[in-house]
Parts: C-alpha cells; sequence; structure tokens
C-alpha cells in the first residue's frame, strides 16, 4: 500500500512530538478531573510476563478492589454515569451487576504513532461523502480532533493494533434460546492483518489499498466443521468476501455478505457489520454525527475476558456474563450517533456508539429498530497489550439482543487454553494479500 516519507521528515516529527504525546491524543483532557486520572503512560507488566502466561495476573491492578457495586437495587443512583443500554440491561436481566474500579489511563502507543498523529491533525481528509479516507498517514490517529461523527468512526477503525492478530482456537458464543440449555458454541482459528500499521510513515492511497484482511476456519461444532471464509476490506473499493462451503467443497464469493446479511450458523443473532462491535468500511448507510463528550462507567482493562484457562461456564451465565470477568471504570467518551440514510436499507435505524477517547475504542455502543426500540447492547472489553508497546486493543466484546432475550460473546479464548497473539512487526508467512484471496482459501481447505 504505502509511499513512504523521507527518513528525516520522520525524524523531525518525532523530536518535534517527543514523550508529550503517547496517547492517542485526548488533547486537553489528559488533565485529571473528578474521578478521572491524568494520562500517565504507557502500561507494562509486573514481573517476567510473556506470550502463553494469563495477562492478567502480570498487571500491577489486579488486586485492586472495587469502589462500588451496582444492581437493579441501586441503578438509579449512578444513572448519570451510565447508558440507555446499560440500565436497560439492569431492567431486563435479574442478577445482573457491574462492578466499579479505580480509573487508570495507561493506554499508550508507540512514538511513530504519536508522531503520525501529529501530522494529521492538518494533513487527514475524508472524501465530501465522508465515506473514505483519501489523505493522511498510518499507524496513527486519523482525526485527533475530530469534528464529525464520521471522523470520529474512523479514528476507530483506524485505530493502531499492530499489523495483525491470530487467535488458534477463537470462541463465538451464542446463548440459549429461552426455555433451553443449547448453546451455539463456534470454535476456530482467525486472523486479521492490517498492513498500513506497518511501523513508518505510510502515505493513505486509494484503489487497492487493503484497510484488513480476514481470515477464519471452524472446527466445532459440527454443523459448522470445516467451512471458513477469508476477504479483504479495503479503503477506497468495496470489500470483498469469501465462504467455503464443505458439502459443496468449492469457495463461493459473497458479495452482499455486508452490512446486516447474517453471519451464517447463528441463528440471525449476529450481523456480519456487528463483527467487533462495529466492521466497516463501508460506512455509506448511516449519517454520522458527533454528538459530544461524556464521563461514563465503561469496560476497561477487563483481563477476565482474555483468561483463555477458565472454564466456560464460568464465564458464561445464560443471560449474561458473569461479573467477575467485567471490569468497568469511570472514562471520558466521544458519543457518535450514526442515523440511517431516508434512501438506505439496514435493519438498525440507529447505531449509538461510546469510543473511549485515549484508545477510540467503542467500548460501549447501541443498536435501534425502526420504531426507536432499543434492540442490541454492546460492549467491547480492551486490554493493555504489551508487546505493542502498552498500546490497548480488544478482541472480545458481547452483545445483547434486548428483542430475543439472548446474546453473543465473540473473539475469545475462553477455556481454550491458548492466547491471542498481537504482532508489531510483519514477520508471519500469512502477512500478505494472496492469503485472503479466493484461491488461499480454496487451497487451504482442500487440504
Amino acid at each position: 500500500m504505502p509511499s513512504r516519507f523521507r527518513a528525516w521528515e520522520l525524524c523531525a516529527l518525532m523530536l518535534a512530538v517527543g514523550s508529550a504525546f503517547t496517547s492517542n491524543f485526548a488533547g486537553a483532557d489528559e488533565k485529571a478531573e473528578g474521578d478521572i486520572p491524568a494520562f500517565v503512560g504507557k502500561d507494562s507488566p509486573v514481573g517476567a510476563w510473556e506470550y502463553g502466561k494469563e495477562r492478567g495476573e502480570f498487571w500491577k491492578y489486579r488486586n485492586e478492589k472495587p469502589t462500588a457495586t451496582i444492581d437493579a437495587s441501586s441503578v438509579g443512583k449512578y444513572a448519570d454515569k451510565l447508558t440507555p443500554g446499560q440500565i436497560a440491561l439492569f431492567k431486563a436481566k435479574p442478577g445482573y451487576r457491574m462492578e466499579i474500579y479505580p480509573a487508570h489511563r495507561v493506554c499508550g502507543v508507540p512514538d511513530f504513532v504519536a508522531a503520525n498523529s501529529e501530522q494529521n491533525k492538518t494533513l487527514a481528509k475524508l472524501d465530501a461523502s465522508e465515506e473514505h479516507v483519501v489523505d493522511g498517514v498510518t499507524p496513527g490517529v486519523m482525526f485527533p480532533q475530530p469534528k464529525t461523527g464520521a471522523q470520529a468512526i474512523y479514528n476507530y477503525l483506524l485505530r493502531y493494533r499492530g499489523v495483525g492478530t491470530s487467535v488458534s482456537a477463537q470462541v463465538t458464543a451464542v446463548s440459549p434460546r429461552p426455555g433451553s440449555d443449547e448453546w451455539i458454541t463456534a470454535v476456530g482459528p482467525s486472523l486479521n492483518y492490517y498492513p498500513w500499521a506497518v511501523e513508518g510513515h505510510n502515505k493513505v492511497v486509494g484503489g487497492g489499498a487493503i484497510l484488513n484482511g480476514i481470515s477464519f476456519t471452524y472446527v466445532s461444532p459440527a454443523a459448522l466443521a470445516g467451512q471458513g471464509g477469508a476477504g479483504k476490506i479495503y479503503f477506497n473499493q468495496d470489500a470483498e468476501a469469501y465462504y467455503y462451503f464443505t458439502g459443496q467443497r468449492r469457495v463461493r464469493r459473497m458479495p452482499s455478505y455486508l452490512y446486516d446479511a447474517p453471519q451464517l450458523g447463528y441463528e440471525n443473532e449476529y450481523l456480519v457489520d456487528e463483527t467487533g462491535v462495529f466492521l466497516g468500511p463501508p460506512i455509506d448507510r448511516f449519517n454520522w454525527k458527533l454528538v459530544g463528550k461524556k464521563e461514563l462507567y465503561v469496560p476497561y482493562s477487563s483481563f477476565g475476558m482474555y483468561r483463555f484457562n477458565a472454564k466456560f461456564d464460568s464465564v458464561f451465565s445464560k443471560s449474561f456474563v458473569n461479573p467477575e470477568f467485567r471490569r468497568y471504570e469511570p472514562h471520558r467518551v466521544y458519543v457518535v450517533e450514526a442515523t440511517l440514510k431516508p434512501d438506505a436499507r439496514h435493519v438498525a435505524h440507529k447505531k449509538v456508539f461510546y469510543l473511549d477517547e485515549d484508545t477510540w475504542i467503542p467500548v460501549l455502543a447501541e443498536d435501534y429498530d425502526a420504531q426507536g426500540n432499543l434492540w442490541k447492547v454492546k460492549e467491547a472489553y480492551p486490554i493493555p497489550v504489551w508487546e505493542l508497546g502498552g498500546t490497548c486493543d480488544f478482541l472480545a466484546f458481547t452483545q445483547y439482543d434486548m428483542a430475543t432475550g439472548r446474546y453473543v460473546s465473540d473473539q475469545t479464548t475462553i477455556g481454550q487454553g491458548k492466547d491471542v497473539r498481537w504482532f508489531a512487526k510483519a514477520t508471519e508467512p500469512w502477512m500478505k494479500s494472496d492469503y485472503f484471496t479466493s484461491q488461499a482459501l480454496q487451497s487451504r481447505s482442500d487440504r
């Protein structure tokens, strides 16, 4: 993808930025205010953590106690720090509770990301439709001082998270239907590749520039075993999606496997663009509005959702993710509303995202139906990723369907005995465009 700037330009930028900008540009709000502390710098583990050891055991704040517990009887007391979706969960799910912990602003970025973010203050642009990035440098925050909702959501979609992730056994869990005990639990390897995030000063270009390469395969349950998919999401052109069907022993292109298309195998509980809270681009079916900023209790440093040695039944109850595995802290968020365009089609007529000011991660989100009723409530579980120099990222997230009473928790490793692997450098043989093609998927699936 990238054209590269001269090395001396990057060095000059990094010297100008220095160590002052190692967050994702919260800007003036990096100061302490109320329950929210000042930004203190990038997190690091306590002790000899290495990949393969459970991360939460090496976190410096692991022994903290909650400062408050919110349940159905006390939710009114804390309503000003909760979203409509969070309040609805207390009312709809008996026994649901949130434990609140002290806030720690420890999510930083490498210096080269901070330097690029500084330049993007004056360089980054969206096209006239505000649907595509047409200028900017990566990896970095595209719009450190967003003026529109589209700019803010692109800060999320292009947040720095290394050049890729690998999960050897990713779990997608869909809770039972009311009156049933039967879960849908899909397990298999998955890969994500972000070529634009290679260390450097990479100019955004149009055409075939890949934003995300995706690959996954199912090994269980039996109904899905052997099936898998691959595809590419681009900066400025339509995405490509391919799926391997075991019964046909062939790969099919899935041109409509976008937006609100139901993902195969999940009984209409999980849509394609709900992956990772929101999968994009494209973002063209909605009008995006930046509402403002707000202090909320949000999931943060949620190491419990990355406990790959934990038992499935200890983490997931039939109604919700058990509170012992969720952690909430007070943080400031950008509130972004996405309203369906009059001439567009989508089952969700409005989406609301709550983007953490330090990471741009949608720590909370909501979907509303055509009648304006709250439909889905979502939360992401960010953690400091030490192998990325203290950058925070997430894979694990949960969404609750308020209409059916079911929920989906995806991209976890619960009960699988192996951790997520994040990569700071493009060292793996699958980190190439050709790996995410229909031909490569067919070749892997035929083995």
